[in-house]
């Protein structure tokens, strides 16, 4: 016999994935079959008895009608001696007939349709029997799992906790022990399938070679080596059949030995494993069921790729959610419930909310998908990629001091290659030595990873119209409200990353170094939450609005930003470096002191800092009337007279005034 290609994994029993309850369905549909089918033959084969029993009782009644007849003594019987004796003698044999078909049907009905009422009964019943407590410790797991999911964060009561943690426990327990015995019973069923389907046929062939042996000798021996290979077939099924059961039980005995913690959630005993680049497991997701509605479904995700799957259980294979490649992961607090977190798309207008199980999972599917939206899969090493960023991001946030000092000429594979707008180059690069990381930022410096306005500072500006004094030197004469005649007014939807004091404001390498060092900070932090704001490039200053209150956080004087740059590797990651005075050292003008900001956008860096460079060139252009006419002739120009730049995309930026409710869908 051929082996057993399929079977179901009894390791596979407690973790209950969508392949494993996929395959388990094959199982299913194939065992409700076999039970069709075996209804089937046994209303054929006890027809078949059927026949033979009145087959049985038809040669008896002939045998007796045959003895009739010398009984009639007929009037004109003359010549009936001959007669009389031969139908005896036809009597006797049917007689002899009739015991070979008694003993025929006695047969059929021990060895054809009893095995198979038996298998019946006994199997197929078990299964069903089993599948429905497999079904009702499925739904008593579920339902757990959901009391469970529901336990609020904020208002935690340990005993409530304790008692949820003890049921979801014992109901998976319970699954555990379902499943490991409905699994086994299903491959066991493999086996007794084929022995009930070949045991009836086998008795129905050698009671039927038994009664018509004396007339078919010949045919008898050709198919008593066949009757025997068939015998020896299922004594050899048997025995694997024996030796399957013994592998079981000891499997079930080693997989029902584990520790309570296997059951209990948020119970993991091993670290967060932050270089994955491949994540599988169940996740909860928040779906909308109205206006201001919402449900969650607890879904199995899985990565693939770039991409994010989602696999719903009966499903044959998944399907795909959501491409991964730039994408943006972070942290949030949503309903009260713990370990949550929301995956946006690069453009921002796809983003979706998800909670797992446990602190280890959540922070390894941050971690996961962090990794995957920079591409690392498609590396010849992608493992070696992830554990090397993994390293740098840990150096990125410890001093310099601690390390040694990088060989000359070493390449820097966190830093990427100039972008932006070209500015002149400081003497290092004229020299064609890089600088190092400790020339352009300070060892240690610290990170400031959002913009907090105060809230008697809030409420001037409500008061002001918006108004606010920069905490990095702005005076108040430099912080003036943009006027309506301004020649460019456009609008970005970004997020802050960081932002952080530097050494230089001449060189582009600072804008790198310092992105390189706040994302790194992030991901060793695990600060993934970020803040969404409007960026106003206009041909006087910058300016980053909050798009709810329309407050402005922060602004700066156009002349005060003294090099932007987008990073050329990701696309949304763009930076630029504003020059303060210091004056703690008395001095009366000041000593320059430079400070970085390092954003993410729903559009490209380079749209951004292509806006910044033409606000440049109309401040420049303003002080020379005709430079401000030729520069207004080549390019396009709005109805209200302001310049035109490209068509915005939906969603991430607006031209013109007037667009006071921006916001970003990110």
């Amino acid at each position: 016999m051929p082996a057993v290609h399929h079977k179901l994994l009894l390791e596979d029993a407690l973790q209950d994935s969508p392949q494993t309850r996929s395959l388990l369905s094959v199982f299913e549909e194939d065992a409700g079959m076999l039970t069709d089918y075996t209804n089937k033959l046994l209303q054929s084969m006890q027809r078949v008895f059927g026949a033979q029993s009145e087959m049985g009782l038809a040669t008896e009644q002939l045998s007796q009608q045959l003895l009739e007849y010398e009984k009639k003594n007929f009037a004109l019987g003359k010549g009936d001696e001959e007669v009389i004796t031969t139908l005896q003698n036809f009597a006797k044999t049917v007689g002899e007939l009739n015991s070979l078909h008694s003993e025929l049907a006695n047969q059929m009905a021990d060895s054809m349709v009893f095995p198979l009422i038996q298998f019946r009964e006994k199997d197929l019943t078990e299964i069903s029997t089993l599948k429905e407590i497999y079904g009702i410790a499925t739904d008593e797991h579920e339902a757990a799992m959901v009391k469970y999911s529901r336990l609020p964060k904020k208002k935690e009561n340990e005993k409530l906790k304790a008692d949820l943690v003890k049921e979801v426990a014992y109901t998976r327990r319970k699954q555990h022990q379902a499943s490991l015995q409905y699994y086994g019973a299903l491959n066991a069923l493999q086996y007794r399938k084929r022995v009930a389907m070949l045991e009836p046929m086998l008795g129905y062939t050698q009671a039927q070679i038994s009664f018509f042996k004396k007339g078919i000798e010949l045919v008898s021996k050709k198919m008593d080596t066949f009757l025997s290979s068939v015998s020896n077939m299922t004594q050899n099924i048997q025995t694997q059949l024996d030796q399957e059961a013994e592998t079981m039980r000891v499997s079930q005995k080693d997989l029902l030995s584990v520790e309570d913690t296997v059951y209990m959630p948020d119970k993991d005993t091993e670290p967060v494993n932050r270089t994955l680049i491949q994540k599988a497991g169940y996740l909860n997701i928040r779906n909308k069921t109205g206006l201001v509605t919402t449900a969650w479904d607890r879904l199995y995700f899985f990565t693939q790729g770039g991409n994010l799957m989602c696999q719903p259980r009966g499903a044959v294979a998944g399907g795909m959610v959501l491409d991964l490649d730039n994408s943006s992961v972070m942290a949030v607090e949503c309903e009260d419930r713990r370990y949550c977190f929301q995956i946006t798309s690069p453009s921002g207008k796809t983003s979706m909310i998800l909670q797992a199980e446990s602190k280890k999972e959540y922070e390894e599917w941050i971690c996961t998908v962090n990794n995957i939206s920079r591409q690392i899969y498609l590396t010849d090493n992608p493992e070696a990629v992830a554990i090397r960023l993994n390293q740098t991001a840990i150096q990125a946030v410890t001093p310099i001091t601690s390390f040694e000092k990088r060989q000359d000429g070493s390449p820097n594979p966190d830093r990427a290659k100039p972008g932006g707008v070209q500015t002149p180059s400081s003497d290092s690069q004229k020299t064609g030595a890089a600088p190092e990381p400790k020339d352009l930022i300070a060892p240690g410096t610290p990170i400031q990873f959002d913009i907090m306005l105060p809230a008697s500072e809030f409420q001037d500006q409500n008061r002001s119209g918006g108004r606010r004094t920069n905490p990095f030197g702005e005076t108040d004469d430099d912080c003036t409200t943009e006027s309506d005649d301004s020649l460019l007014q456009q609008v970005f939807a970004v997020r802050f990353l960081g932002s952080m004091a530097v050494r230089c404001g001449n060189n582009q390498e600072v804008i790198y170094e310092a992105m390189r060092q706040v994302l790194a900070a992030r991901a060793i932090h695990n600060i993934f939450r970020t803040t969404e704001s409007h960026l106003m490039v206009t041909s006087g200053s910058l300016r980053l609005i909050d798009p709810q209150t329309q407050v402005t956080r922060i602004s700066f004087q156009l002349e005060e930003v003294c090099q932007f740059a987008a990073h050329q590797e990701n696309s949304r990651l763009m930076g630029y470096v504003v020059e303060g005075r210091d004056w703690s050292d008395g001095d009366e003008e000041g000593e320059p002191s430079f400070s970085a900001f390092v954003f993410e956008s729903n559009t490209e860096g380079e749209k951004i800092c292509y806006t910044i460079n033409l606000a440049k060139e109309i401040s420049e252009a303003k002080k020379d009337p005709e430079a401000l006419a030729q520069l207004m002739k080549n390019m396009p120009l709005t109805n209200d007279g302001k310049f035109l730049l490209l068509e915005p995309e939906t969603g991430d930026e607006n031209v013109g005034a007037g667009q006071e409710d921006l916001e970003s869908e990110a």
